[in-house]
């Protein structure tokens, strides 16, 4: 291509630019700049040589700008066209929540066939020309504080900047805008070990870094190499804590009977432990006959003759004097699927279930007793008050904002991806904020589709064998 060919696309591209922006202005923003431009260019042709040294440079940025300036300014341009493809599509698709017929403004930000770059001031575009920030604004008379029309505005900014990835939003109410950032997927390379966690304490996964006060070194994070520090999700239980109770809810597949075990795993430590599996299908068989396990049920009448004991324990531990209780060795009870099991036991004539987990969880922390809950999102609903005594709450797999916000009592400023890998959820404690969260894998030692080295740390980290008297009946 001739050196002047290359000179006159560059002054088109110039051109073009020079007029995108002078799009993205308003009706207010373009007599400002008009006047500034004006003073500029009386200042040129007053000032000696400075028109031509002007020329001189448009010229040579036209040049460069024709040429392409080399194979990586091309990519950036084409991933840069790719993005502003996709703003004036999202652009479009926000008209109908950000404008209205009876609008008597005479330049209204949002307008089918209207500029996008007026209400996008800040955009950050990944190299791949995928959206990977966004600030927008929006009409004063939008109802921002309704969490059902924010919801629906994040919702469609996730569906088009982008499936896959998940994005935190930040609105501000007194300027009218709206931030909106693709946040790094957390590590799932994290599995079950030794956490750095004082007694009664309970690392439920990992958030975002600066999320939480506070770091462990874990091993398996990115890179799998040296131990890194990784954020933790920190539930403490005990007669100090005001959640001393955990509610992990998912669908099928999304890891709560792997953060249960996580959970037992952990109280081990310095607790003996009661587990329950209400779905029968021996997901904590690994824990039978271990020392500190007090016994392992997964069978409806084993079930419910566990959780009668568990009652009259801790209504024991109440009764006991002061400094028996404590001095008396921490109880988890751990039971995943209670409201199945509680339909099971109505089925064979068998008292409620949920009847003796009532006194554990209304009573339980002062003679330190905690119970640990894993149910699906279908059961929840059987559960009633069961599940309001524990403040602790999780949620996992991919649900809905409503379903998250139904369980943890507060929407998550991330909006959660359509597809995401098991163990990855939110969690809440109590009143706090709502953390993003991954579980560390923790699988069942006896299913041999999952992970072998995820297995043998599971086994590893099993306390020893004991002999029959750990069992229920040997306690009582």
């Amino acid at each position: 291509m001739s050196p002047f060919a290359i000179v006159v696309r560059g002054l088109g591209r110039l051109a073009r630019s020079v007029w995108r922006w002078w799009r993205g202005l308003s009706r207010e923003q373009r007599g400002p700049a008009m006047l500034l431009g004006g003073a500029v260019g009386l200042l040129l042709w007053l000032t000696p040589y400075a028109l031509w040294l002007t020329c001189g440079a448009v010229l040579t940025a036209a040049a460069w700008s024709g040429w392409g300036g080399g194979p990586a300014a091309r990519e950036r341009r084409a991933a840069r066209a790719a993005a502003e493809e996709r703003l004036a599509v999202l652009y479009e698709a926000l008209v109908p929540h950000f404008s209205l017929p009876s609008d008597p403004s005479p330049d209204p930000l949002y307008a089918h066939g209207g500029v996008w770059q007026r209400c996008f001031p800040s955009v950050t575009v990944s190299d791949d020309g995928r959206i990977s920030g966004l600030r927008l604004r929006y009409p004063a008379f939008f109802p921002d504080g309704d969490p059902e029309c924010r919801e629906r505005v994040e919702r469609l900014l996730a569906a088009k900047a982008g499936r896959g990835r998940e994005f935190r939003f930040r609105w501000d109410e007194e300027e009218g805008e709206l931030d909106m950032v693709a946040v790094e997927p957390l590590p799932t390379g994290i599995g079950a070990q030794r956490f750095v966690a004082a007694s009664g304490e309970v690392v439920l996964g990992f958030t975002d870094a600066g999320a939480v006060d506070r770091t462990v070194p874990v091993r398996g994070g990115p890179g799998c190499g040296e131990p890194v520090e990784a954020a933790p999700v920190v539930w403490r239980a005990g007669p100090r804590t005001a959640e001393p109770h955990l509610l992990a809810v998912g669908v099928p597949g999304s890891g709560t009977s792997s953060l249960l075990r996580s959970v037992a795993l952990q109280a081990l430590q310095d607790a003996d432990v009661l587990l329950v599996d209400g779905s029968g299908a021996g997901e904590f068989s690994c824990f039978a006959g271990r020392s500190g396990v007090v016994s392992v049920e997964s069978s409806p009448s084993g079930g419910v003759a566990a959780l009668e004991w568990a009652a009259r324990e801790t209504e024991r531990r109440l009764l006991a004097p002061c400094d028996g209780a404590r001095d008396a060795r921490a109880l988890w009870i751990v039971v995943d699927r209670p409201a199945l099991l509680g339909h099971l036991a109505a089925v064979q004539g068998l008292r409620d279930p949920l009847e003796s987990l009532r006194v554990p969880l209304r009573f339980g922390r002062a003679g330190r007793v905690t119970v640990a809950l894993a149910e699906q999102f279908e059961g929840l609903a059987v559960l009633g008050a069961v599940a309001a005594c524990a403040r602790a709450r999780v949620v996992l797999g991919a649900a809905s904002a409503e379903q998250v916000a139904g369980v943890l009592g507060a929407a998550p400023r991330v909006a959660p991806a359509g597809v995401v890998p098991p163990g990855r959820g939110f969690a809440r404690l109590g009143a706090g904020p709502v953390y993003r969260l991954q579980v560390p894998a923790t699988p069942d030692p006896g299913d041999e589709a999952a992970d072998e080295a995820a297995r043998r740390a599971v086994l590893a980290l099993l306390p020893g064998w004991v002999g029959r008297e750990g069992s229920v009946a040997g306690r009582e």
